[in-house]
């Protein structure tokens, strides 16, 4: 008894010891957390405090200037970012990782401030641009034109202007460069990172199932060098890209096209010439028209509009701050009876949900459905920017747009700079598909990968045995290999599910499989090709394919177009309208900014996105390897 009594004596300190650790431990846990919301609650409350504070203070000074300054890369539909990591980000001072600037809000602010008479002049002010499509860079030049109807001038100005920058630029009126600065055109290129070597080398084999002579996406873990099929497809589109961009600049500058091209051979030897000064090569070459820095640009602008209330700058007002003026905080109600619904399909394809800046099968499918269910709704138009991805999601939304069809709404494609592969899967079946000049689509082809990694495993020791009632209980190893059974089922399931995109094709487009076939093989076609081929109806923008929606509907004469998108919470809404209304600048970080972290994020980021959003549930694939990054 004496023991046992000595026992719990002995524990009566430890459990209460115990106690009290436990104690503290959620005092502390419960102190953190109210931290924690004290500290958001702080941040929102901030947020709100400057977004009725700019309500209240800020006003468009008569005869401002319209500072157009578009941020990272231009895009049909902005990634979509939760709240919350955008306050962690901007409270600890970081970088959003990709910049993005929305096209409909561009056009938006030009279409408005062309006809604003509180707006004498339009900035392009293009340093912060860092890439876009050049269909997109088109539309936005269209714009400039329609803005510059206005008699209203246009000024560009940049430190140094790339090819990107420099394409909107040429639609100024007036062009400026820092006086150490200059312009930079190249030409498009396709050049992609090869790893069969290192693959070969550190034993790792990549079992690769594909139909399509020129299906080369497979290319980068089976070679290690660029298939002659390859390069005779890029050649013909990226070609047609060059000539395209040539003709514009040339005719919006007042130079030839043979100038442009004559300004990229020649610039090795004439910069030589000239002592390496790019900016005199610009000037003489009459890419721009002068050199100003930073000052003597705000003095140029005080003498063209006039200098604000403040006396430092010229009268002017940013993008986002004149994008909050035309853009009510809560959109109106939807009522009209005809309405015709936007759905953006932009990204890799993936099979489930997936957020803006990827196209989930079972999201997009949800939001086609919701337009179907819409009584209101006479037409769809989907906007694909998209190089393709899991053929069962493709799938998954080309289902949904036929059910949408036999529902009698009428669904018309607008392809924006890609809708190939998957992206043209998911389209084929339109009533009608528009696409630009320069879109990129077609691809038309299938293939499936799988590593295995047995040599590896062997050399350090891993080994894997077993056995099965079959010889298929364990075909796909990754350790231990491939049987070579489920191989050939493989590639028959790869062959069949070609004939079912080739089938796919020639129902939706009024062909037989055998032409259909003769095109496809994986090839990427340029839209004027596509045209050309049957791949595509009509040629020409967005707007072009919601005016034609509306004719097909019978509803030309009166509509609205309405934005059909996936929901998120009303409170991360709230937030997202706030961060738009407040407008924080982009924080750079200067390695990955330099001409040396551009270019390690090209060479190995694409290749390690394309691994990580391979989530197909079958293991197949309509991709295309034909995105040009940024």
């Amino acid at each position: 008894m004496s023991s046992g009594g000595n026992t719990m004596e002995t524990n009566k300190p430890r459990n209460i010891f115990l106690r009290i650790l436990c104690g503290f431990w959620r005092f502390l846990d419960q102190s953190r957390r109210a931290v924690a919301n004290i500290l958001f609650l702080v941040i929102v409350i901030a947020l709100f405090a400057v977004a009725l504070k700019e309500d209240k203070s800020f006003t468009i000074e008569k005869g401002s200037a319209l500072v157009l300054k578009p941020h990272g890369i231009i895009v049909d539909q902005k990634t979509y970012r939760p709240p919350i990591d955008k306050l962690m980000e901007e409270a600890s001072g970081g970088r959003e990782e990709r910049p993005e600037t929305a096209l409909q809000d561009i056009l938006d602010v030009l279409r408005n401030a062309a006809s604003d008479k509180r707006i004498s002049a339009l900035v392009l002010d293009l340093d912060a641009l860092q890439g876009a499509g050049l269909n997109k860079l088109q539309t936005i030049g269209h714009a400039i034109e329609k803005f510059k109807a206005s008699g209203k001038p246009v000024i560009a100005k940049a430190v140094f202007y790339d090819q990107n920058r420099y394409y909107l630029a040429a639609y100024a009126d007036e062009i400026y460069t820092d006086p150490e600065g200059g312009v930079m055109i190249t030409g498009y290129g396709r050049y992609r990172t090869y790893f069969k070597s290192l693959l070969d080398n550190i034993g790792v084999k990549y079992h690769v199932f594909k139909v399509g002579t020129y299906k080369s996406a497979v290319e980068p873990f089976i070679r290690d060098n660029m298939s002659e099929a390859a390069k005779e497809a890029n050649m013909r589109w990226l070609s047609v890209l060059w000539d395209a961009y040539k003709q514009d600049v040339a005719k919006a500058r007042g130079l030839t096209p043979e100038d442009i091209e004559n300004y990229v051979l020649e610039m090795p030897q004439r910069l030589k010439t000239l002592g390496g000064d790019f900016t005199k090569l610009a000037v003489e070459s009459r890419l721009v028209d002068g050199t100003k820095d930073d000052i003597a640009f705000n003095d140029y602008m005080k003498s063209k509009v006039g200098a604000a209330d403040n006396g430092k700058t010229f009268r002017k007002v940013s993008f986002y701050q004149y994008l909050k003026e035309i853009r009510p905080v809560i959109p109106k109600k939807q009522e009209h009876p005809n309405q015709i619904a936007l759905i953006h399909a932009v990204g890799p394809i993936m099979d489930g949900e997936q957020p803006e800046g990827r196209i989930g099968g079972d999201t997009l499918a949800r939001l086609i459905r919701k337009a179907r269910l819409n009584d209101k709704v006479k037409a769809i138009v989907m906007r694909v920017d998209s190089p393709g991805g899991s053929a069962y999601a493709s799938e998954v939304i080309r289902r949904e747009i036929l059910a949408a069809q036999k529902a009698g709404k009428k669904v018309v494609v607008s392809m924006s700079t890609y809708a190939a592969s998957g992206g043209y899967w998911i389209s084929a079946n339109a009533d009608q598909i528009w696409a630009q000049p320069t879109t990129i689509t077609g691809s038309i082809g299938i293939f499936g990968m799988l590593p295995t990694f047995e040599k590896p495993m062997q050399k350090i020791g891993i080994h894997r045995d077993g056995v099965g009632t079959t010889p298929l209980t364990n075909p796909y190893d990754p350790m231990s290999g491939m049987d070579p059974q489920f191989a050939e089922m493989f590639q028959q399931a790869i062959y069949h599910g070609y004939d079912r995109f080739l089938e796919v094709v020639a129902k939706g487009r009024g062909m037989t499989k055998a032409q259909v076939d003769k095109i496809a093989q994986g090839r990427v076609w340029i839209g004027v090709d596509a045209k050309k081929l049957g791949l595509v109806d009509e040629l020409g923008g967005l707007d072009k394919a919601i005016e034609s929606a509306a004719k097909l509907a019978n509803i030309e004469d009166d509509y609205e177009v309405i934005e059909i998108k996936r929901e998120h919470e009303p409170f991360d809404e709230l937030l997202n309208k706030l961060f738009a209304k407040v407008g924080w600048p982009t924080v750079s970080v200067p390695l990955l900014d330099s001409q040396f972290g551009r270019q390690m994020v090209t060479t190995f980021k694409p290749v390690l996105d394309r691994l990580s959003r391979m989530n197909d549930p079958r293991g197949i694939y309509v991709d295309c390897l034909c995105t040009l990054e940024p």
